[in-house]
């Protein structure tokens, strides 16, 4: 599953341009039985099979280096987000668990994992999938990995607001036309206008982020701003 995504577009520029060093294991390489066993059926019954802990941890430690981290993919985790992913972006060397089957043996959880992570409400075939999505919005972290790295900081959830609406040519479109202050060439009023759009935005579609944001009220932050919007 990995070979497709991780392979495209900014991550595999990372990895061509040595920012990014990226290895898949297969977790079966740590089984020793004949048969490279690495679930089983759940104790006290019930539908599924579970990951065995006895190859999860033989993995991890094998791979575990200094500055090591290691995520669990988890529907029961920690949801991700913007922040966790420009944390872990500082992180040496990231290990991500990728569950599969009912679930994993809760001693993994316990002891060999650092933290255990979602990446929202539903549930998804095997943890790969929120492996890649977490993969790809870390790599767009990594210094370098964008070309431009101010490109990262005015995104939507850079600093907790959804970003703001963006246009180009044509300036017309169907009777449809581009907001004039975007044409004027006054910075000024074109980076309050972006910074209006973006709170407006984030309080209608987003009510959790708005109320998070505007009761943080980091540095700068303007009131009167707040009040119009």
């Amino acid at each position: 599953m990995f070979a497709g995504p991780l392979d495209e577009s900014i991550v595999r520029r990372a990895r061509a341009a040595g920012l990014l060093d990226l290895k898949i294991h297969n977790l079966r390489d740590w089984a020793h039985d004949r048969h490279k066993t690495v679930d089983d059926r759940p104790f006290g019954g019930g539908p599924g099979m579970v990951l065995k802990p006895e190859p999860l941890f033989e993995a991890v430690e094998a791979l575990r280096v200094e500055g090591t981290r290691v995520v669990l993919t988890s529907p029961s985790g920690c949801v991700f987000n913007q922040g966790m992913a420009r944390r872990w972006s500082q992180v040496p060397h990231l290990i991500f668990i990728c569950g599969s089957y009912e679930g994993y043996d809760e001693r993994i959880r316990q002891h060999l994992a650092d933290e255990d992570v979602s990446i929202g409400d539903f549930v998804l075939t095997n943890g790969a999938l929120p492996a890649m999505v977490m993969i790809d919005a870390v790599t767009r972290l990594i210094p370098g990995a964008l070309g431009d790295d101010e490109s990262s900081q005015d995104e939507s959830f850079s600093d907790g607001l959804l970003e703001y609406p963006h246009y180009t040519r044509p300036a017309e479109f169907r009777g449809w036309t581009v907001p004039e202050v975007l044409l004027s060439g006054n910075h000024a009023q074109i980076s309050r206008w972006r910074r209006l759009q973006a709170m407006k935005r984030t309080a209608e579609r987003r009510t959790d982020l708005w109320e998070k944001w505007r009761w943080e009220k980091p540095a700068g932050r303007s009131t009167k701003a707040q009040q119009k919007t």
